[in-house]
């Protein structure tokens, strides 16, 4: 007896209470294990999988890429138990009709398939069983746009298997291909028959041809209404990002007809932004060249042709279409970029920080010339590589030991300093998605090969786009080498609810004078930005004080070993 299972978007921690859909990794009618990723969801901090509790076939998905689902809404539906023998233990993609939307299995025609906010209700006058788990869905349009035309099941095959699904206007799978109208073309319904062993009913025409007897009652499938025919050999789209389909959406391009300039083909927002530019100037010089039409035809003295030259400049002009954003009134060559998602998550945190922390800056110039020399001397035994990054981390460390002032935060509810006694020392990663700050756990107790090891993970995984929120959130300190950008120096903005940070600028050759005589070292900038709360400027300089000499005499750093 299969049961029907649904899965809701759960609690991501921290606060979040939506995240939006990027990606879908599970089809309807597909198999799933327990704990499979079903999809991916982009929060205000990462872009996360999320895994479904629940092993069996898929009967629904809820909610369309680039929507918004919060906290305790419906993801998907699981039939657990509808898994036939041949299939059990099967793990993902693995097994017949794995990855082909097939289903190794139906639920059981008893199965309890309880009512979900999306799901696609049975047609009045159905036949089907209210209780019935054997219920096919589509997803993001609502009954008002959406039109149903309904499917007798008559063959013991899998009832999701080659079911099209309507989304925004377009259909998906072999069953929608051939279907305009809402009425079946013959070869949609002769694919869809022969995948799921399904009798097509029209609203005033006969069934068509009778597959194998078998499952009892009648399901259906929503369709929006006006759908076109689909191709089912049509090229595949290949955007993962909301805002490139937003985007795309908004200004009535179809991303079909574009060719991307990303990895393996990735459609990105350059590329539609380049597309919607193109079209701009293509619609002006059409105006431009009828407007400069009638201008000629005026100084001819042709009063009616100049007329009907200043009428269709005009009209051109009004042609031109101009990137539609979500403010009212907005020009044609602005861009508005919506602050969602982890963009905006950064602007509330950048926001929050100047508002609430009272900061100020310190900095240093220190001679790097002897830190460079150990790293080289260290590198060269053979041993696993140790980055700048990580030795500047080191002595970040050390310095928190002695200055334990800074490793702190306020709890503004309390009006209390609460000191932290392990370093979670986070650092600044740039990456296509944006900036993210990943945390280092326990930094205090690493070594700095163990901190090049860790960090060098972060910074590959956050590149990814893989970071969890574990690696993402607690920190209490960060790092921020913003001399990799090619800058001396910076006043950075505290990360929110830390007391500090610091800042490393570029590595450069500069005039020095070393042992009482001018040479060329390599000097670089230190700063410190900390909030004034927590201590005041005697602590704040005497902490950079010692990182600035911990650059310049790394054996300093054998004192804490």
């Amino acid at each position: 007896m299969a049961v029907v299972r649904e899965f809701t978007l759960p609690d991501l921690g921290e606060g979040l209470t939506e995240a939006v859909i990027v990606h879908w990794m599970v089809e309807v009618g597909e198999v799933v294990a327990i704990d499979q990723p079903v999809v991916e969801v982009e929060t205000a901090k990462a872009m996360v999988e999320v895994p479904c509790p629940y092993g069996g076939v898929v009967t629904a998905r809820f909610g369309a890429q680039g929507e918004e689902v919060p906290v305790g809404a419906p993801l998907v539906t699981v039939a657990v138990g509808a898994v036939p023998d041949d299939l059990a233990g099967v793990g993902p993609g693995e097994g017949p009709g794995a990855g082909a939307g097939a289903a190794g299995g139906a639920p059981d025609a008893g199965a309890s398939a309880p009512p979900s906010p999306g799901a696609v209700a049975p047609a009045e006058g159905s036949t089907a069983d209210a209780g019935s788990g054997n219920v096919l869905v589509g997803y993001g349009t609502s009954a008002a746009a959406a039109r149903r035309r309904r499917i007798r099941p008559g063959g013991g095959a899998s009832p999701m298997a080659g079911v099209s699904r309507a989304a925004g206007g377009v259909a998906e799978g072999s069953a929608g291909a051939g279907v305009a109208d809402g009425a079946p073309g013959r070869s949609g319904a002769a694919d869809a028959e022969a995948a799921t062993g399904a009798r097509f009913v029209t609203e005033d025409g006969p069934e068509g041809t009778a597959a194998e007897a078998g499952m009892a009652g009648t399901v259906e499938v929503a369709e929006v209404a006006g759908a076109g025919v689909v191709d089912a050999g049509s090229r595949t789209v290949a955007v993962i990002s909301p805002l490139v389909r937003r985007m795309a959406r908004e200004n009535g391009l179809d991303l079909r007809e574009l060719t991307g300039s990303g990895r393996d083909g990735l459609i990105l927002r350059t590329d539609v932004e380049c597309a919607i530019r193109a079209r701009q100037e293509r619609a002006t010089a059409g105006a431009v060249t009828s407007a400069g039409a009638g201008a000629a035809n005026r100084a001819a003295g042709i009063v009616g042709a100049g007329a009907t030259g200043v009428v269709g400049a005009a009209s051109a002009a009004g042609a031109v279409t101009p990137l539609k954003t979500a403010g009212a009134g907005a020009a044609a060559d602005e861009e508005r970029i919506p602050l969602r998602g982890m963009l905006g998550a950064a602007a509330e945190k950048f926001s929050r920080s100047r508002r609430e922390i009272p900061e100020a800056t310190c900095w240093v110039d220190a001679d790097a010339t002897e830190l460079l020399a150990a790293r080289r001397a260290m590198n060269v035994a053979g041993a696993p590589k140790v980055s700048l990054l990580a030795l500047l981390a080191r002595i970040t460390t050390a310095a928190l030991a002695r200055f334990p002032e800074l490793n702190a935060t306020v709890d503004t509810k309390s009006q209390e300093i609460v000191r932290l006694p392990a370093v979670h020392l986070g650092f600044a990663a740039q990456t296509d998605r944006g900036l993210v700050v990943p945390v280092v756990r326990d930094a205090h107790a690493r070594t700095a090969e163990e901190l090049s090891a860790e960090i060098t993970r972060l910074t590959e995984t956050a590149r990814r786009g893989g970071l969890s929120l574990a690696e993402l959130t607690h920190g209490t300190f960060t790092l921020n080498n913003y001399g990799v950008f090619g800058v001396d120096g910076s006043t950075p903005i505290i990360n929110h609810p830390e007391a500090a940070m610091l800042g490393v600028g570029r590595i450069a050759a500069k005039p020095w004078v070393h042992d009482g005589e001018l040479a060329v070292r390599q000097v670089v900038q230190l700063s410190l930005t900390f909030d004034h709360r927590v201590c005041d400027g005697g602590t704040a300089g005497g902490f950079l004080r010692h990182v600035a000499d911990c650059v310049e005499q790394p054996a300093l750093l054998l004192r804490s070993l």
